[in-house]
């Protein structure tokens, strides 16, 4: 997760002090430490979810910055979310904890394949969206929306906002040409690699864009399809996202 991802959110969540308390007290079961702020926190937890992957929700309220508390850093070291606890192994990093999860057999297999090419697949999505519908989503999300809604930078000038939704649109246009062949991402199946897409472009509605249909068709037939595809779960883990996006850029979150 990147470090603009570790600020700020509006969730009704309780005290991370509390929550941590809690989930030690609990059974032994995978503790996930998430914020539906954070992109990759939303994808793995509707992956989880929709896997029945057995673990105890532990929010972490990062517009409280409890994700810099000494209590979470005892959790993860880079102080970020997502994070993961099981037993004494504790790990960081969405795309490992995908990894691991799966590993050990508590990963859906239809998101995440077993088969060596299926995995490779999906693992080279994952790789790639790094340096494109990642980079260029979230510098459109921090300085449009996150940074000027809690008065950390002023609004980007027209001709800033401008060029980053080129960058956006840059990076829609190779997913429309390059991924969408067939119905999702690696093929005919929803797979992670479509939830964490989405994931990340779902979060510039925040900044008051929408994906056109008519210059990214593929791209808005596939949201569409990994939201009808992961429902309940997906319209949970947006709701923030869906919610606040009606609104103008007015007030903190």
């Amino acid at each position: 997760m990147s470090f603009f991802c570790q600020l700020l959110s509006k969730n009704n969540l309780p005290d991370f002090r509390v929550v941590a308390n809690n989930c030690i007290k609990m059974s032994k079961s995978i503790k996930y430490y998430y914020d539906f702020l954070s992109q990759p926190s939303r994808a793995l937890w509707i992956g989880m979810k929709l896997g029945k992957t057995p673990f105890e929700g532990c929010p972490v309220a990062l517009r409280k910055r409890e994700q810099l508390t000494d209590e979470y850093k005892q959790i993860n070291r880079f102080q970020k979310v997502p994070a993961i606890v099981d037993g004494k192994f504790q790990l960081a990093e969405s795309v490992a904890i995908v990894r691991y999860l799966s590993d050990k057999g508590q990963f859906s297999e239809q998101l995440y394949p077993k088969s060596l090419e299926g995995r490779a697949r999906v693992d080279e999505f994952l790789e790639w969206q790094h340096l494109s519908i990642r980079l260029a989503c979230g510098l459109f999300f921090r300085n449009a929306w996150l940074f000027p809604v809690n008065g950390i930078a002023p609004m980007p000038k027209t001709e800033q906002i401008q060029k980053m939704t080129k960058e956006v649109e840059a990076s829609l246009s190779l997913l429309e040409r390059l991924w969408l062949e067939k119905d999702f991402l690696i093929g005919d199946q929803m797979t992670v690699a479509d939830l964490f897409g989405a994931s990340e472009i779902n979060q510039i509605k925040l900044c008051q864009y929408n994906v056109s249909e008519k210059q990214f068709p593929k791209v808005v037939k596939w949201l569409e399809r990994v939201r009808e595809s992961s429902n309940p779960y997906f319209d949970e883990a947006h709701n923030f996202v869906f919610q606040k996006s009606k609104q103008a850029v007015s007030s903190k979150v």
